[in-house]
């Protein structure tokens, strides 16, 4: 199946699902979800892949084990592609349109602080600095510290970055009438090799954790 965009019945199932987030709404609209969301999402995720690698939709139903909001599906389609320690691709969909990110969502301490300390660094700060400056219309972003951490001063050029422990850039497109075509591909697409070069950044000078996977119990 080739991918010719999102149906305008796609927003329109997630408009309903934020009024109604009940298993009644799911079960009398899962065959617009399938039809209208995740085939083609699924559709775009293969016409991605020869140049970006596989990616994974992730499934619609929110793990409420530990969370006090109960509702028991997510208001979004979403997808990602990765590979450990590259930084990944990610594409959302959902009532307010259309999500493109990349980078490092998530980090392990040794990740956080070879992140902060290339972002410190001169050279590799000042590479990072060119890489923002060529997202111009991306919001770059990620999981901050409240306080500048030691040994770093806050008259130092790069400051605001050093209080993040991950790094990620994203775009957000309200809904338009191009989301419904082919040109929906495309944009995701240039949207995600524009991520190339932060990707590339972050796997160069942080990289996967280098932390010990601990051994699950017999």
């Amino acid at each position: 199946m080739a991918f010719e965009g999102f149906p305008e019945q796609a927003l329109v199932f997630y408009e309903g699902l934020e009024a109604d987030n009940s298993k009644a709404y799911w079960t009398d609209h899962k065959a617009v979800y399938d039809s209208a969301v995740k085939a083609p999402m699924e559709a775009l995720l293969a016409q991605l892949e020869p140049e970006f690698g596989p990616a994974k939709l992730f499934r619609p139903y929110r793990d409420v084990r530990f969370s006090k909001d109960k509702t028991p599906y997510k208001t979004a389609a979403a997808a990602a592609a990765e590979t450990s320690g590259h930084g990944a691709l990610y594409v959302q969909l959902s009532a307010d349109g259309l999500f493109i990110a990349g980078g490092y969502w998530q980090t392990e301490t040794d990740q956080a602080q070879r992140l902060r300390a290339a972002i410190a660094d001169d050279l590799t700060g000042g590479h990072l600095d060119a890489v923002l400056a060529g997202l111009a219309g991306w919001e770059a972003g990620g999981e901050r510290l409240k306080r500048l951490p030691k040994p770093y001063e806050p008259d130092h050029p790069r400051a605001d970055l050093l209080h993040l422990k991950s790094l990620t850039a994203s775009q957000h497109h309200p809904p338009a009438e191009w989301m419904h075509g082919p040109e929906c591909g495309e944009r995701v697409a240039t949207g995600w090799r524009a991520l190339g070069p932060l990707n590339a950044w972050l796997h160069q000078h942080v990289g996967a954790t280098q932390k010990p996977v601990r051994p699950r119990g017999g």
